[in-house]
């Protein structure tokens, strides 16, 4: 059963309490004494762990909705525990043999309590651990006698999450634009880029990809150890006969070795997008600081405090006249060299264009999407079975197919495409097959049989 569903309704509750950040704080100090305690603790060791929490930081515990007068006489920390032993963040167990009861943090809950403490705390970043996992997974799977699939999915979901990771990372630059643009002194920004991008972004996760280069020290060794693995024919065999034996066959090991591989190409994407975001933040602080130096005596500085000033006033036609009788306006320091209107070019022009446009018969829009649709459209299990069903004595020609839709053409063409694959369980005939047209579709007259074991 899934975790999601032995959930008590009363346990979001706290999301919408007045104390949650108190109820936060209670289950990550019990958590903490959970693990030093083997996993059990009694109802007095959390009522002394809270005690001594509430000691250092003083908590203001406010009322809740169901709380009633006699549970308002309870100390802080009997009311702590009572509120989240009542909504299921915790679990009471009786042991009716010593005669004490034990607290437990349920599965469900220890999901979250672990969420609370990776947003709390400081520890090595996910880019770091993941690159590691996989490069160990890998390689014990390829050298260990003992590997299986198993190790081979564990190495692909770790790259996934590094994908994750960086896409995150990606994700969340925009804040640091924004507060770039809500500083209004030189200090200020200055403080905001030294002590929070520098301290948040470099030192902590760009710091991991580029002055470290724990992804660049794995990446070649990686690649090179999966194309050892796609290459090692006899190798794949003998995981196969395991995976096999094991009645482990829901993945094929080429597809795995090729998602990995993929994955850190997509890698290598997201940090070059990681440069760019990079170089445009550090452009867009240095304008910054020069607007702000330069604010009070730049020409352009004053235009633009004026009209912040004239957006801002009650009345800013009036303003605008009052503006427009004091200072000229049309200086040419003022005026920016891009003009604010392009002139259109002529019909014969256009026309030009759209002929020049014409011969080069690249591909639209449409064509392109299409052809994505085409390679999504089908799974390799109902190209198996296109190739199957027109099977005769175990030979698929293409020439005896009568090919009379869109649907066919397309499954003919991706079961050529799947026969050219290693993982593919059919091959092509070596030979030269002539041109058919048929119903308005020209393909060759291909003939697929099945690969050998």
């Amino acid at each position: 059963m899934q975790l999601r569903q032995e959930i008590p309704d009363t346990f979001w509750s706290l999301f919408r309490s007045v104390n949650r950040e108190i109820y936060i704080e209670a289950l990550l100090c019990i958590n903490e004494e959970y693990q030093y305690s083997n996993y059990f603790l009694t109802r007095e060791v959390c009522i002394q762990a809270l005690s001594d929490m509430n000691a250092r930081k003083r908590f203001d515990l406010k009322a809740e909705e169901n709380e009633t007068e006699y549970d308002m006489l309870e100390t802080p920390s009997s009311r702590i525990l009572s509120w989240l032993l009542k909504t299921g963040w915790l679990k009471r167990i009786e042991d009716y043999h010593t005669l004490v009861t034990n607290i437990v943090i349920p599965d469900y809950s220890a999901v979250f309590i672990d969420a609370f403490e990776r947003l709390d705390s400081d520890e090595m970043e996910e880019t770091d651990i993941y690159i590691q996992n996989v490069y160990a997974t890998l390689f014990s799977f390829r050298n260990d006698p003992r590997g299986n699939l198993g190790m081979l999915r564990t190495a692909l979901v770790n790259t996934r999450r590094l994908n994750k990771a960086l896409q995150d990372m990606l994700h969340n630059m925009d804040k640091f634009f924004a507060r770039l643009l809500e500083q209004e002194t030189y200090g200020e920004l200055l403080k905001e880029h030294l002590n929070g991008y520098v301290e948040a972004v470099v030192r902590r996760k760009y710091h991991i990809l580029k002055t470290s280069d724990n992804f660049y020290i794995y990446k070649m060794d990686i690649k090179k150890c999966l194309r050892e693995m796609r290459e090692d024919e006899g190798w794949i065999e003998n995981v196969q006969k395991t995976a096999r034996m094991m009645g482990d066959m829901s993945d094929d090991i080429y597809e795995l070795l090729d998602l990995i591989e993929r994955g850190f190409d997509d890698i290598e994407h997201r940090i070059s997008n990681m440069d760019k975001e990079h170089t445009k933040y550090v452009r867009a602080t240095v304008t910054r600081l020069n607007y702000l130096l330069s604010g009070q005596s730049d020409t352009k500085g004053l235009v633009v405090q004026l009209l912040n000033r004239i957006a801002a006033s009650e009345d800013p036609d009036g303003m605008l006249c009052k503006t427009a009788e004091k200072l000229n306006l049309s200086l040419v320091e003022m005026l920016s060299e891009k003009p604010l209107y392009k002139r259109r070019r002529s019909r014969k022009d256009f026309m030009g264009r759209v002929a020049e446009d014409e011969e080069t018969k690249e591909l639209n829009k449409e064509d392109v999407l299409r052809l994505n649709r085409i390679q999504v459209r089908y799974s390799k299990e109902q190209i198996e079975e296109f190739i199957e069903s027109h099977m005769k004595d175990e030979i698929m020609d293409a020439a005896a197919i009568d090919i009379a839709d869109e649907e066919e053409f397309e499954k003919l063409i991706l079961a050529y495409d799947y026969s050219t694959r290693k993982s593919s369980r059919y091959m092509l005939l070596e030979e030269e097959p002539e041109q058919i047209e048929n119903n308005g579709y020209r393909y060759p007259a291909l003939k697929f049989v099945r690969r050998r074991a």
